[in-house]
């Protein structure tokens, strides 16, 4: 005997959305999925929500604060990506969406496209341009290094440091230069020389770097955060990252950029022995004029010494000679001695100017200069105040006289068309148009007839 199909379980929307969702999330856990960007929005939460679709198709998607933050470029529509996630329902709704817990571009790296979108960004507001980059100083006399203390980078410059220009000062902030924690570390460090400046004894330059690594490693340094820090630095910074071959975001917002760390100290190092060395070659080219000379002289005195007119001076002659020669001695040993006693004077010369107490006065003015600003601006303010009191009293006043303040109580204004009052029933004739107005509008109507007011008449006595 046939028997009817038993009737489906009947369900609330809650319990078949229930039923939707175990089904789905169970089934699709994690998945790939390739798409192009749209609809992206970031939200002040810091949550991301947008739409992957294809030319059939399209799917909601949220990446969550906690997520996204590892994300390194920034999505925009119209790009092709691929994310990996899962798909989750969103009950109130009733809608299925992909959660994703990572995503990187198609067709280019992650870290290349963040490093493009950066550098672009920075470009835009003018942090890369040429000429804010700001020379060095001549003769470094303390150098700053934001660096690891435990790694290769700071051992390299202090050697060649060592071997250069063993006379400069090194003040060192031990910054962690790689992992999750290395930019806030790096930029904190730059900031502090900024921030810390010893007036008696300043940092003339900062090397801010390390060794070479993967580009992992050296991401700290095409981070933002470090990009600003350089480039709010009140030092001249020298960006040395990595190998030779190795390009960072600190590279193109830095002063200056060194192929290594080692390159870095060599750079700053090279200035004072460069100094020396013209000194040097200047001293050497001034004796070798003074000896060319005296040669010729020498030259010209014997061939008179061996003409046979000249037999009997030939004795005074040998004894100019040898004159001569002595000169000679005495002349490049004066010449070197005032060559060291101007290099003394000039580096004493350069000591006092850095001791020179024009930092204090400096600071003292700038201070006068804010004292007078903030005195300045608060005048401005109270001007201000006592104005807008003045203008609040004016329009209070003015709202108190206001025949609109009348109307509000009650009370009606009558005129002609035209716009005239009609002040008395001598004014209204019968048959007259006239235009009522009260607080909220007018009305329109038309005098049927005037009622003067009875005249007052006096009180008479009672009768007795």
């Amino acid at each position: 005997m046939w028997e009817a199909p038993e009737a489906p379980p009947r369900l609330t929307v809650s319990a078949l959305t229930a039923q939707i969702r175990r089904q789905l999330e169970g089934e699709f856990r994690e998945v790939i999925v390739e798409g192009e960007l749209s609809n992206f929005v970031a939200h002040t939460s810091g949550h991301w929500y947008f739409t992957l679709k294809d030319a059939q198709s399209q799917i909601r998607c949220a990446c969550w604060k906690g997520t996204n933050y590892r994300i390194r470029f920034r999505p925009r529509n119209g790009q092709q990506v691929v994310c990996r996630g899962k798909v989750t329902v969103y009950a109130p709704k009733g809608e299925y969406q992909l959660t994703v817990e990572a995503m990187a571009p198609v067709g280019v790296g992650e870290q290349q496209l963040a490093f493009e979108q950066l550098r672009a960004k920075l470009a835009a507001e003018g942090l890369l341009a040429p000429e804010r980059k700001r020379p060095l100083p001549l003769v470094p006399r303390r150098i700053g290094i934001v660096t690891s203390p435990t790694g290769a980078a700071i051992q390299d410059i202090l050697n060649v440091l060592r071997r250069r220009n063993d006379g400069v000062s090194v003040l060192l902030y031990p910054a962690q230069v790689e992992g999750a924690e290395a930019a806030a570390s790096v930029a904190a460090g730059i900031r502090w020389f900024s921030e810390n400046p010893d007036p008696d004894f300043p940092v003339d330059v900062l090397i801010v770097g390390r060794g070479g690594g993967s580009a992992e490693a050296l991401w700290a340094f095409n981070t933002e955060e470090v990009a600003r820090a350089i480039a709010d630095s009140t030092i001249p910074v020298i960006s040395a990252v990595g190998h030779e071959i190795d390009f960072t975001i600190a590279d193109f917002v830095a002063d200056l950029r060194a192929p290594t760390p080692s390159a870095a100290a060599e750079i700053v190092a090279a200035r004072r022995a460069d100094l020396l060395a013209e000194v040097r070659s200047m001293a050497s080219t001034l004796t070798k004029v003074m000896h060319i000379r005296l040669l010729r002289e020498r030259q010209a005195l014997e061939a008179l010494a061996r003409h046979p007119a000249f037999d009997d001076t030939r004795a005074r002659l040998r004894d100019a000679l040898q004159t001569c020669d002595e000169l000679t001695l005495a002349a490049q040993s004066a010449v070197q001695n005032r060559l060291r006693l101007a290099g003394w004077r000039l580096e004493r010369a350069g000591n006092r100017l850095r001791r020179h107490p024009w930092r204090p006065y400096l600071q003292l003015h700038e201070q006068r200069l804010d004292e007078l600003t903030a005195k300045l601006i608060a005048g401005v303010q109270a001007q201000a105040a006592a104005a807008q009191h003045r203008l609040a009293q004016a329009l209070t006043r003015l709202d108190t006289l206001s025949p609109l303040r009348v109307l509000a109580r009650g009370y009606a204004l009558v005129q002609h068309p035209d716009g005239r009052l009609l002040r008395t029933t001598k004014d209204a004739v019968p048959g007259q148009d006239i235009v009522i107005r009260l607080s909220d509008g007018r009305l329109l109507g038309r005098v049927e007839q005037a009622f003067p007011a009875p005249e007052a008449k006096p009180d008479l006595p009672a009768h007795p």
